[in-house]
């Protein structure tokens, strides 16, 4: 069993029950506990979220199920128990409906009831640890297998990876499209001291521009048109673990003036709110541009690109990674006919040869994809020249 305390939040205005039961639970030593007398103190706290709320149903200024309905948005894995003085079937339904883990009524019996259900909620919280150490441990087994190629340009790339992987300086991944920023990133990342935590990938071309401030840093109810609820970032998401922010080059340039200020400070805004927020993780960022041109274009910011330059690990095109081609041509094989219960097939020698020949603009996400088509297509066990159907080449298209 893991030894680290398990945190626990009493969210409870009655000065009397909420020391009793304060002290109920300081008696097993596994527990940090956290009192919180109102719940505009819970929503202004500077913790991560706890793994185990008692949340009174009735708090002044707040509704109880408002707020039960916010945590388990914002963290659904944490446990709740909802402490009331009602016994209307209605109220414990509604609690129930929310998530509520547990309903407890305020007798004379209700500190030693939840400090029951505390208990109880406790050993998941351990055993999922476990479960959690279990899969890291097969991670570590796992290493590099995610990048697949023998060459030496890939060597360099894994010998970069064991140089950054524990440490939390600021990561740069550059390489033409469809070279694996992605998966070095996640492999990084599952290589680190904080695999066990969020990996959180955001690809910023991808979200409309209106929305990209929203999505990284989060916003309050009420601060712009639709905005109905409260809404955590990508970066929060990313706490204690890894934000990936692929296509970086992409980010408007009004907007990265406060990217800059939060990779400097580490410290996030939502907005519509002045509270910061400390943010404990890494960042990875990637781009297929060439970010000093963008620099003298005035398109990025000088100032964010210096940022950027922590580490720096550049993604090989894979027409210079040689017979990795064929590594992973093989690879994408095995994989589709496993994934379509196909019987194993394999490439014929002149159908190897036409893969070498390719220039690969679209580089590995390409060769996947020509792979998965060439097997769904062939009527025998072997991939023919002719079942190869390359794409037409943007870069070549006049």
């Amino acid at each position: 069993m893991t030894h680290q305390a398990i945190q626990v939040f009493v969210v409870e205005d009655d000065e009397f029950f909420g020391k009793l039961l304060i002290n109920k639970l300081q008696k097993r030593e596994q527990y940090e506990i956290h009192w919180f007398r109102s719940g505009q103190e819970f929503n202004e706290r500077q913790l991560p979220m706890a793994e185990i709320i008692c949340l009174d149903y009735f708090l002044p200024e707040t509704n109880g199920v408002e707020l039960l309905k916010r945590i388990k948005e914002e963290s659904p894995e944490t446990s709740v128990i909802v402490m009331s003085a009602q016994e209307e079937l209605s109220v414990v339904v509604d609690a129930y409906n929310n998530k509520a883990d547990y309903y407890v009524i305020k007798d004379e019996n209700a500190v030693v009831q939840v400090d029951n259900n505390v208990a109880s909620l406790a050993e998941r919280v351990e055993l999922r640890r476990e479960i959690e150490l279990l899969r890291s441990q097969v991670l570590d087994r796992s290493r590099y297998q995610n990048i697949i190629g023998e060459s030496e340009p890939v060597r360099k790339v894994i010998n970069l990876i064991e140089k950054v992987q524990n440490s939390d300086i600021l990561t740069l991944i550059t390489g033409e499209s469809g070279t694996g920023k992605e998966v070095v990133a996640n492999t990084i990342h599952l290589n680190s001291q904080r695999k066990r935590k969020p990996f959180v990938a955001v690809n910023v071309a991808a979200i409309p521009d209106d929305l990209v401030e929203s999505e990284l840093f989060g916003h309050e109810k009420g601060a712009f048109t639709g905005a109905n609820n409260r809404r955590i970032g990508k970066f929060e998401e990313a706490h204690g673990g890894t934000i990936f922010l692929d296509e970086i080059g992409e980010i408007d340039l009004n907007l990265q003036t406060k990217l800059l200020r939060v990779l400097q400070e580490k410290k996030v805004i939502r907005l519509g709110s002045n509270k910061e927020i400390e943010l404990d993780l890494r960042v990875i960022a990637a781009t297929n541009k060439r970010l000093h041109e963008q620099v003298k274009a005035g398109k990025f910011r000088e100032d964010l690109y210096y940022r950027l330059q922590g580490f720096l690990i550049h993604l090989p095109p894979l027409r210079e990674r040689g017979n990795d081609v064929i590594i992973l041509a093989r690879y994408f094989l095995d994989k589709v006919c496993q994934q379509n219960k196909l019987p194993a097939m394999s490439f014929t020698k002149d159908a190897l040869e036409k893969l070498m020949l390719h220039t690969w603009p679209g580089n590995v996400r390409e060769l996947q994809l020509l792979v998965e088509r060439a097997a769904l297509i062939s009527e025998a066990d072997k991939i023919r020249p002719e079942d190869l159907l390359f794409s037409p080449s943007i870069l070549n298209a006049s």
